[in-house]
């Protein structure tokens, strides 16, 4: 779902806000074997935010699918385990490319399946493989974390730091790679083991800032995530978990504008807040002065404004 969100984007991009954030339910259709937990139509459930490198955005996009899994007013699971990486971009990868390349070379007899044939025009897919063998021969395989560039790795960072800032643990899972080259540096997973290991993502995302470049438009930032609204109801069904019931979330809108850096901390509590009681609230990612913040909240059709500056931390209110 995201090219053609992307695509959208592009079309319309000068009457948007920036950045622009969109959800989409849409069904999907699979055109090889379905395996257990896959199907040949499905529901896909996608986030995306457009328009921004912020890693702040990444933190915000991962904080969204946690909710959706475990937070608001509708817990749909007890708990369930976060997984992340950075893969890099395209200063970068073709280093940890090359060295992966010339790793499965010497191991290409012993992978199974598609992987024996097509290791070499994917070699990233490999990493990802299920299958007990192939873990078993990557098992020692380079990781992309050793290639980062210092921009890359300065943005790992940042994001680590935000999650930890939101309260979210997580794990770094170094297998965690994407199949296409348009995604860039951020790469995460929610799973769940209710489902066995074959099936055990219930959610996967990440940031693909060369996707409108590839699709033909200008180089345009983006980050997001999918999943399988379906695999996620036989996971819930295997856990005996309820069914939320109804639509309650509120109607009301909250823009959080922080005035300086230390406010900006207070306002991402606040907007923690805000949305596990089910407002419509956003910040902005990045720092903005007031006047271009107020616009934002204009332009998201957001009824209220909070300000938190200086004076507001010092006084408590």
């Amino acid at each position: 779902g995201t090219a053609p969100v992307m695509r959208a984007y592009l079309n319309k991009r000068q009457d948007l806000p920036s950045p622009f954030k969109a959800y989409y339910v849409v069904p999907m259709f699979r055109h090889e074997r379905p395996q257990a937990g896959r199907m040949r139509q499905h529901t896909q459930f996608g986030v995306e935010t457009i328009g921004t490198d912020a890693p702040l955005a990444d933190v915000e996009v991962i904080e969204v699918g946690h909710s959706f899994f475990t937070g608001g007013m509708y817990p749909l699971f007890d708990s369930v385990r976060l997984m992340v990486n950075s893969i890099g971009d395209d200063t970068c990868r073709p280093a940890f490319r090359k060295a992966l390349v010339a790793f499965l070379e010497e191991r290409a007899d012993q992978l199974r399946d598609e992987h024996r044939e097509r290791w070499r025009v994917n070699p990233l897919r490999v990493l990802d493989c299920k299958d007990p063998t192939c873990r078993e021969v990557t098992q020692n395989a380079p990781t992309t974390l050793d290639f980062l560039c210092d921009e890359c790795r300065a943005h790992f960072e940042a994001v680590q730091a935000g999650l930890k800032e939101e309260g979210l643990d997580f794990e770094i899972e170094n297998r965690l790679v994407r199949g296409l080259d348009y995604y860039t540096r951020t790469a995460f997973e929610f799973v769940s083991d209710v489902l066995g290991p074959t099936q055990s993502t219930l959610c996967g995302g990440g940031r693909y800032d060369g996707l409108a470049a590839a699709l033909g438009g200008p180089s345009t930032p983006g980050v997001g995530f999918g999943l399988g609204l379906e695999r996620v109801l036989l996971a819930m069904e295997r856990e005996g978990r309820p069914l939320p019931d109804g639509d309650q979330w509120g109607e009301s809108g909250v823009f959080v504008v922080a005035m300086g850096s230390e406010a900006r901390v207070a306002a991402r509590a606040l907007l923690r807040e805000l949305r596990g009681r089910g407002y419509r609230a956003d910040a902005a990612l990045e720092g903005r002065p007031l006047k271009a913040q107020l616009k934002m909240a204009d332009r998201a059709g957001l009824p209220y404004a909070v300000i938190i500056g200086e004076d507001e931390l010092r006084r408590g209110v």
